[in-house]
């Protein structure tokens, strides 16, 4: 079987949430199958990098991408059209020429559209089975009927009616929509009544963990994720300000360590101690993880299932986590990991982590038997079961739409 892959993220190195994802599905369907990568990148992307994407896609196109700009003349001109102002200021030629190039002489079995800025792209090759991969909803659907200011919920009210309206017109033209979660699932089928949406969750790669040695540093803490990211950042500060001081009261040498770039952020403005240290861009942030006696996710925000939890539980390291942190996730808490949404709660669980070693060892033990079911290699194989199956459907076509 061809495939086409559409990119937002170019996949290599897998530094983020996003890329881990495209890597490894990349990874599975290229085991079975001839894969051609066209992507976008946020930054300049070295040959290294590109070398290694060949190993699994022999051909790699590359475009940049054009970051949003709201007072651009397309994204005012937006405030008029039914199409979310953010895909039109956004929509890049030089990708759709990539496209139409790489489907011209590769004639592909089917194109594959990793998240929702690559859908127009899709769109624009004929008489060809698509995907639509890693539809996400939640985060614009949380940010509208979670406001409570007026002028602020109408703006978020009239963005969600807009990308509605677009899923509407556009995704009748792909054969499936995957999403990562049970409540992405509901959110898609709310809003679309075609094509079938399938859940493909998040993953980790258990096998390349189960090759992590680590020693475990007494009183550490850990939270993975760059803070340029504004979920990361309000879960670091909320962590910062209202649950580490309570910690700090019983357990004054206790470490916590950020990982990830804070490339852009001001940092001074969180409240800091001396018992914070921020490491930036790790190359091997899972030795830092299973160095930790626990992993902190204090996430108010967001979307999607949180691959810091799932890679923590496979390392071996006990979780402490929000609702919203482990939302998506087949996991129970106090059997799996321990759930707590408010400072006092959240402080208290992550002190009993600390304080109490048989309790460490019991959720270590249960988290990494628990996220077996969360393998790549299970994954992966379930998405080249899902591509085979739209390929070999007898079914018509689904029908050309227009993206804009």
């Amino acid at each position: 079987m061809r495939i086409l892959f559409l990119s937002r993220w170019f996949p290599y190195p897998a530094d983020n949430g996003s890329k881990i994802r495209i890597f490894n599905l990349l990874k599975a369907l290229s085991n079975e199958h001839e894969v051609a990568l066209v992507s976008f990148a946020f930054e300049p992307v070295k040959s290294t990098s590109v070398e290694a994407m060949r190993a699994l896609c022999p051909e790699v196109e590359i475009t940049p991408h054009r970051d949003f700009r709201a007072n651009s003349l397309h994204a005012r001109l937006g405030f008029f059209s039914a199409t979310p102002r953010s895909m039109i200021d956004t929509f890049n030629p030089e990708m759709s020429h990539a496209v139409e190039r790489v489907a011209s002489h590769m004639q592909p079995d089917i194109i594959v559209a990793s998240q929702i800025d690559m859908i127009p792209y899709a769109l624009m090759v004929k008489n060809v089975r698509r995907v639509m991969e890693e539809l996400e909803l939640a985060v614009p659907y949380d940010a509208y009927f979670n406001e409570r200011r007026a002028s602020a919920r109408l703006r978020r009210g009239l963005t969600w009616w807009k990308l509605q309206h677009y899923l509407r017109r556009t995704l009748p033209a792909f054969d499936l929509v995957t999403v990562v979660s049970a409540r992405e699932q509901a959110l898609a089928q709310r809003v679309v009544s075609s094509p079938p949406v399938q859940i493909v969750p998040n993953g980790a790669d258990l096998q390349a963990m189960r090759r992590v040695q680590a020693t475990p540093q007494p009183g550490t803490l850990i939270y993975s994720g760059a803070l340029s990211f504004y979920a990361n950042y309000d879960a670091v500060h909320y962590f910062l300000a209202e649950i580490f001081p309570l910690i700090l009261e019983r357990t004054p040498a206790t470490r916590f360590l950020v990982t990830g770039s804070t490339q852009g952020v001001d940092i001074k403005k969180l409240p800091l101690c001396p018992n914070v240290e921020f490491t930036g861009y790790l190359d091997d942030v899972w030795s830092a993880v299973a160095n930790s006696w626990v992993s902190i996710v204090p996430l108010r925000l967001g979307g999607g299932t949180r691959l810091k939890v799932i890679e923590s539980l496979g390392l071996g390291t006990p979780v402490v986590s929000t609702s919203k942190g482990v939302e998506g996730l087949d996991l129970c808490a106090g059997v799996d990991l321990l759930v707590a949404d408010d400072p006092r709660s959240f402080a208290d669980a992550t002190l009993s982590l600390l304080d109490n070693p048989a309790l460490r060892q019991r959720l270590s033990e249960q988290g990494r038997r628990t996220v077996e079911r969360y393998d790549w290699a299970s994954i992966g194989r379930k998405l080249n079961e899902l591509l085979e199956d739209v390929v070999g459907a007898r079914q018509p076509l689904a029908g050309a739409v227009e993206a804009c």
